[in-house]
């Protein structure tokens, strides 16, 4: 018999712009969200905006993995702790919701993988947040594709874009590699569109060629530490050298899908965190020999449907032709939007029912295997930029 979603808790790690996602998110599946745990002042100011009853400050994620009244961990933190905190939780008996990227390097990923293989079935469940899987249009377009709607896949393309960056007086950690790992432009938004295509299409990419540019190459930081997306004094800046990307352009080949309809599709993606008035769009195309399914994140409600001898249809979430291959992953009727936060939602929805039900229901969300094969391939990435050529994944 499954448990009650509301009888499950919640300890998060981190108070930065995601981890208060989470925490809202959680709050509206009826999850208990008993625990915080980030820097004293953080925390605390967290926990009392949120009512979390247990706070625990500078850092002590140790102590809250001792606590009983934990049974999932959110880990929203800097990506270079992603590996020692998905470790310790599993050592700990805890289930775990990490952040992307899984961590810093494929080498330290691959003992998450370890750690969660021996575990086994009886074992804690481990996600890592590649939300963008549980846009209802995502799902809408992977059953389309499974089915044979657009018929044999041809090609993919698309974009992640952002502004957010643009300017070299924008600071972030993800900035620096010692902190959020050598690819940041790829390595924060372009795995999000890769892995939205690869569960698209069933398959995973094997090989890339990539070009990656970096047009800041003196940037200004503040003298301490800020929160993400927070304005800064110019004047209260520093320069420094960076050594992460602004943006690039991918070519990926993917292997063969299970379903039969995908095999060896190429696909080309470029990604920037520098395009002036992109706020958030990760758009996909998908072209296949009976049609194509075009999405954009910034629209999230609509897919174009193109075919070459009939009229192209806009199909809309909660309407007929859409409705039915996203069951359980939406929760209000058509006109009524549902975007970014929902996303989260119904993935937590989606990893929490499958601890619930003992591991009976679908694993749809993104696992320890995956989020070490998106830091391979952000590795493959690196490479191939730096050789000019393709690199096997």
């Amino acid at each position: 018999m499954s448990t009650p979603l509301h009888q499950l808790r919640a300890g998060v790690i981190g108070t930065g712009f995601i981890g208060p996602v989470h925490i809202e998110a959680l709050k509206r599946l009826g999850v208990q969200v008993t625990a915080i745990c980030g820097s004293t002042k953080n925390a605390r100011a967290g926990a009392d905006k949120w009512g979390i009853p247990e706070v625990y400050g500078d850092y002590d994620y140790a102590a809250m993995y001792r606590s009983p009244n934990v049974d999932v961990v959110h880990i929203t933190s800097p990506n270079k702790v992603h590996v020692e905190q998905s470790l310790a939780a599993l050592a700990a008996g805890k289930h775990v919701v990490c952040e992307k990227p899984l961590g810093m390097t494929a080498k330290e990923t691959s003992k998450v993988v370890e750690a969660v293989r021996t575990a086994g079935r009886r074992g804690p469940v481990f996600a890592v947040n590649y939300m963008c899987r549980f846009f209802p249009a995502v799902l809408q377009m992977r059953a389309m594709v499974a089915r044979g709607d657009l018929g044999q896949i041809m090609h993919v393309q698309g974009h992640f874009f952002q502004d957010w960056l643009q300017l070299p007086s924008d600071y972030n950690w993800r900035l620096l590699a010692s902190e959020g790992g050598k690819l940041r432009a790829v390595g924060d938004i372009g795995t999000h569109w890769i892995d939205a295509v690869s569960f698209i299409l069933g398959a995973k990419a094997t090989g890339v060629f990539a070009h990656l540019e970096t047009f800041h190459k003196t940037r200004y930081r503040p003298k301490g530490e800020v929160q993400t997306f927070a304005k800064i004094d110019p004047k209260k800046m520093v320069p420094y050298k960076v050594d992460t990307e602004d943006f690039g352009s991918v070519l990926l080949k993917f292997g063969k899908a299970k379903h039969g309809h995908v095999n060896g599709v190429h696909a080309n993606a470029s990604i920037s965190q520098v395009a002036s008035g992109w706020k958030c769009s990760l758009y996909l195309g998908i072209y296949g020999t009976k049609g194509s399914v075009q999405w954009d994140l910034q629209q999230p409600n609509e897919i174009t449907y193109g075919r070459r001898d009939e009229p192209n249809q806009v199909l809309q979430r909660g309407t007929a032709g859409f409705s039915e291959d996203v069951s359980g992953f939406t929760d209000y009727p058509g006109g009524h939007p549902e975007g970014f936060p929902d996303s989260h939602k119904m993935h937590y929805r989606a990893v929490y029912e499958h601890i619930a039900s003992g591991r009976k229901s679908p694993v749809l969300f993104a696992t320890a295997a995956d989020g070490h094969h998106e830091v391979q391939l952000c590795e493959a990435i690196l490479k191939s930029s730096r050789s000019k050529g393709w690199v096997k994944v």
